[in-house]
């Protein structure tokens, strides 16, 4: 192939992914666009790109495609940034206003509101418009970098991997890597090795790319160490052939 194109999430929780894309030089042929996650998943859906980071719930809707078995966005415990913040506490919960950024979260809210927290509220879609003020309503699911700053705002705050894992012991996959499949055996290898060189040089990933400007209060270090787990070992791939299944049966 003479130009890969990929598409990756444009937040914190990809920074050492997208500096070993743009860095490592194991690639040089690598067309990168950051995108959010539901953007990501609509790209590789129309066959806009050859590789992509997406919402593991798209894979409900794939017909083919090549899983790359080493590396995703995950969490063991707290992930900090795939949230339920409510003015109000879970057995008061009436409406639940969902993220429009990831297929994901808006399916395992679903799972964990009935499965485990055992509640059926009216569950009402974001938009541009809406998602303006949302610190006034009553309780929203919100992903990614913008929790940062909404999580001050609300009394209650769930967090969905620490939730997923009281309901299952398991860790969680909120987003893998997806090739199309005329994408060759050598390409998938040399770029699964570009992730790895950018997941073992995490703290260049932050000096390069982190702006503290923007996120003056986050920690990022203790983020990308402690809450985000980029290996896709046996335990999250059990995680998510189980929620797949929730997804299934339980919806």
């Amino acid at each position: 192939m003479k130009n890969l194109t990929v598409s990756a999430v444009s937040y914190l929780n990809t920074l050492p992914f997208v500096y070993g894309i743009k860095n490592s030089g194991l690639m040089n042929n690598i067309n990168l666009q950051l995108d959010i996650p539901s953007e990501c998943a609509r790209k590789f859906l129309n066959k806009e790109v050859d590789v992509a980071l997406v919402p593991v719930a798209l894979l409900k809707k794939l017909n083919s495609f090549q899983l790359l078995n080493d590396y995703c966005i995950g969490a063991n415990g707290n992930v900090k940034t795939v949230l339920l913040l409510s003015q109000v506490p879970l057995e008061s919960i009436k409406k639940i206003h969902l993220d429009y950024h990831s297929l994901t979260s808006v399916n395992l809210v679903k799972v964990l509101a009935k499965n485990l927290w055992k509640i059926n509220p009216e569950w009402i879609n974001l938009n541009k418009e809406t998602e303006k003020n949302m610190e006034h309503l009553e309780s929203i699911v919100a992903i990614g970098d913008k929790t940062f700053l909404l999580r001050d705002k609300f009394k209650f705050i769930y967090d969905f991997s620490s939730e997923w894992k009281k309901l299952t012991n398991l860790p969680f996959v909120f987003a893998c890597w997806v090739a199309h499949e005329y994408v060759d055996a050598a390409t998938i290898k040399n770029f699964t090795e570009t992730l790895s060189w950018g997941v073992n040089n995490k703290t260049n990933a932050i000096e390069k790319l982190f702006d503290v400007k923007k996120f003056p209060s986050v920690n990022i270090e203790e983020y990308l160490e402690k809450n985000i787990d980029f290996i896709f070992d046996e335990q999250k791939h059990q995680a998510l052939s189980l929620f797949l299944k929730y997804i299934d049966f339980n919806l």
